[in-house]
């Protein structure tokens, strides 16, 4: 008896051979990408390379001058911007920046909330918040409408190298719990590829793509941004005999909780870094200095 075909997974987002001219020069060209649901997919380049631009072409935000784009039907998306514009003199708390463009309930806010880990912040003042504070409210804000997409631009801006780590953790832990596709935007790989599915490498057009399942070297990326890139693009694992709560204590290995780091038996530059080279699939068909 033949066995039936696995069903075929619809992209929640889609451009084939997309590209966008703007008064005769194109932004970006021949650009094929899809983000399927439970999938993340990185877009990196230099500025200018045009990131953003293909992001707005697959959202329908940008109509495509050459190529196609699609999305699914009713498509709910959630968006963390690179920069927000708001007036820092302003009071504003959390629990009404997470209402500024969408009418939320008390308890979709606290849900939201608690599940970036944040729910400490609910009455806390948006202006002093820290970096890591405020990238995870902008998460909590994008993901309380439960969104098929996430569409994260440089998210991890802002905040502290240990923050970065945390929060591509925490990237990680929302598209598992909401089964959902995440198309992040980054001018590098740093950190990046601990957390990726897929990597599309953009300067204009397609460099380079490939899926990272160990982090490696690509001639395209060094082209790109240098010799020295090689040396950066690596992942670092920290074990500590403690962690860093979001409220600012610190839970240690006996699981004992405090306010602070000094405790009996406790060594805080007990850790590992664990450094590992980059293999990363990519295909190319082109130098980098051609277009």
């Amino acid at each position: 008896m033949d066995e039936k075909a696995p069903p075929l997974i619809e992209p929640l987002i889609e451009l084939k051979n997309s590209g966008l001219k703007v008064r005769d020069r194109w932004l970006v060209r021949g650009v094929n990408l899809h983000v399927n649901r439970g999938e993340i997919v990185t877009l990196i380049g230099p500025n200018g390379s045009g990131k953003s631009t293909t992001a707005r072409m697959a959202l329908g935000i940008k109509k495509p001058s050459e190529g196609n784009a699609a999305k699914i039907a009713n498509l709910r998306v959630g968006y963390v911007p690179q920069k927000l514009a708001i007036d820092w003199t302003l009071p504003i708390t959390v629990s009404r920046f997470m209402q500024l463009t969408t009418k939320l309930k008390k308890d979709e806010i606290i849900s939201a909330l608690k599940m970036v880990s944040a729910e400490h912040l609910l009455n806390a003042d948006l202006q002093p918040l820290s970096g890591g504070e405020f990238q995870r409210v902008q998460l909590a804000r994008a993901i309380a409408r439960n969104p098929d997409l996430l569409v994260l631009d440089e998210p991890v801006q802002g905040v502290d190298f240990n923050g970065e780590i945390a929060l591509y953790q925490l990237i990680e832990k929302l598209r598992d719990q909401l089964n959902c596709g995440i198309l992040m935007i980054s001018h590098d790989l740093h950190l990046v590829m601990a957390s990726t599915d897929r990597v599309i490498c953009l300067n204009g057009h397609v460099c380079c793509e490939g899926s990272p399942k160990t982090v490696a070297e690509s001639n395209e990326y060094q082209s790109l941004f240098g010799t020295h890139a090689a040396a950066t693009l690596a992942i670092y694992h920290h074990q500590h005999d403690h962690k860093h709560l979001p409220d600012g204590r610190v839970q240690h290995s006996d699981g004992s909780i405090t306010d602070h780091c000094n405790h009996d038996n406790h060594d805080h530059n007990n850790h590992e870094d664990a450094s590992t080279n980059i293999n990363y699939e990519h295909r190319a068909d082109h130098e980098m200095g051609e277009a």
